[in-house]
């Protein structure tokens, strides 16, 4: 090899390095193709102004090229339409914000969950049109707050956790419940929640996770043969957990600081502490093997 073609290789090398995902787990042994391949995003809050429709397009073109089945999203689909203070006008302004860029999508799947953020509670009165939960499944085109459905092996259960405490509440448990009971032994099942059932993130904010994370822990043992996999956002932070057998999977914001630059605890531009905006492409395979990759963006 001549000097000229080593510098060459070794340049290349090194930019795979850099352009390499920020965190990769559960990695396949490669003898196997995944039976679906899904992007996570989650926390996009998304709104008009500094650019964010436009760069957020960016990232869901870069997301197409990975050549997804579907997209899960995580929740905190909008800016932030739960506080006293946001007008009919603002809250409206951020959901047109969203479809606009959801032209993007095209003809590929989006499934959501409801954030703590995605709610307009300042309406006049509860009976307004646009007042709570029921609004935002509307606006998402969602089954519902809670629903489940099924594809290639798998069934997707997509969750609420936006009740008092950051609860399923009642009759969401009970559904879940005979939801699992209902489904045949061994069939693969992956749990999506706007909140983390169980995060090691928790340790720093201890408020913003599924306070019956117990509970629902005693639930996924007993059917620890189909539930492998369960994904959420809320804290704008990367981490894993494993207990049981089971994955918990945290994943970073879309918007990462909330499309900002940054504050002193930011280890980079854009990020929410340590963890860069990004997104999560999951690898789900027959067997149940769930392989998660985080893919930090640039715009």
């Amino acid at each position: 090899m001549n000097r000229k073609n080593w510098i060459k290789k070794i340049s290349l090398a090194a930019a795979s390095l850099l352009a390499a995902p920020a965190f990769i787990s559960g990695k396949s042994s490669g003898k196997k193709e995944p039976v679906l391949t899904i992007a996570h995003i989650t926390d996009v809050h998304i709104r008009p102004g500094d650019d964010i429709p436009e760069r957020f397009k960016s990232c869901i073109e870069e997301i197409k090229k990975r050549d997804v089945d579907f997209i899960l999203n995580g929740g905190d689909t909008i800016h932030a339409a739960d506080y006293d203070h946001v007008t009919r006008e603002q809250m409206l302004g951020q959901w047109a914000a969203w479809d606009e860029c959801t032209e993007r999508f095209g003809s590929l799947p989006v499934h959501s969950c409801l954030g703590n953020h995605d709610m307009w509670w300042a309406a006049p009165d509860e009976n307004d049109e646009m007042y709570g939960k029921k609004y935002v499944v509307e606006r998402l085109g969602i089954p519902g707050r809670y629903y489940s459905f099924s594809k290639n092996g798998w069934t997707f259960f997509i969750l609420d956790g936006n009740n008092s405490g950051v609860t399923l509440d009642n009759e969401q448990k009970e559904w879940l419940g005979q939801e699992l009971d209902n489904l045949p032994n061994g069939s693969p099942v992956l749990l999506m929640s706007h909140y983390p059932v169980l995060t090691v993130t928790g340790r720093f904010y201890p408020n913003d996770q599924h306070s019956d994370a117990d509970e629902l822990a005693q639930l996924f043992y007993r059917h620890r043969d189909k539930v492998k996999c369960c994904i959420s956002g809320h804290m704008h932070l990367l981490d894993e957990a494993v207990y049981n057998g089971i994955r918990y999977f945290c994943n970073g914001a879309m918007s990462g600081f909330w499309w900002g630059e940054g504050n002193e605890r930011s280890a980079g531009k854009g990020y929410y502490h340590e963890t860069p905006p990004g997104y999560a492409i999951l690898h789900l395979f027959d067997d149940g093997r769930v392989e998660r990759i985080y893919h930090q963006h640039e715009y």
